[in-house]
């Protein structure tokens, strides 16, 4: 049996800068603004919403992360501060929970099983930088042109 031929050095080198190229868009993407409904909503429901979501029966600690209004105003009867205080992570109790390694303080809850990976953190912490700008459901946005880029041949 033949071993497979060794590409000549000009064909390999095509081959390594096809594949960086996926990874080039994957990194201006990520440079782009943040988008509510696709970055960010999917990591509040996964890990947030099923005790700080729409539900008002499985509500927990008089705190819902799913609408603006509810996230960044005083929580109870005023006594508990506002889990997201847009522009300012480091003043954002939403983010020292997040954060902490107390099992007592840390959310999501151990025993939920769920735990936000370092990049997912990293984003809601930019997201509230950048005003934690929430969006309607994306079936309520009205579809927008946009431009198409320029391919080159």
């Amino acid at each position: 049996m033949k071993p497979y031929p060794v590409p000549p050095r000009p064909a390999r080198r095509l081959t390594g800068l096809l594949l960086a190229l996926p990874l080039a868009a994957v990194t201006t993407a990520a440079a782009a603004a943040l988008d509510y409904n696709r970055d960010v909503k999917p990591i509040l429901a996964e890990n947030c919403f099923a005790c700080h979501g729409p539900d008002s029966a499985s509500r927990k600690a008089k705190l819902r992360l799913d609408r603006f209004e509810f996230a960044t105003k005083a929580r109870g009867d005023g006594d508990l501060p506002a889990a997201i205080v847009p522009g300012d992570p480091a003043r954002s109790p939403l983010m020292e929970r997040l954060r902490t390694t107390d099992p007592e303080e840390i959310m999501p809850p151990p025993e939920t099983h769920k735990r936000l990976r370092p990049d997912e953190v990293a984003l809601l912490e930019r997201w509230i930088r950048e005003g934690a700008n929430y969006e309607e459901h994306w079936s309520l946005i009205a579809p927008r042109a946009v431009a198409v880029p320029e391919v080159p041949l």
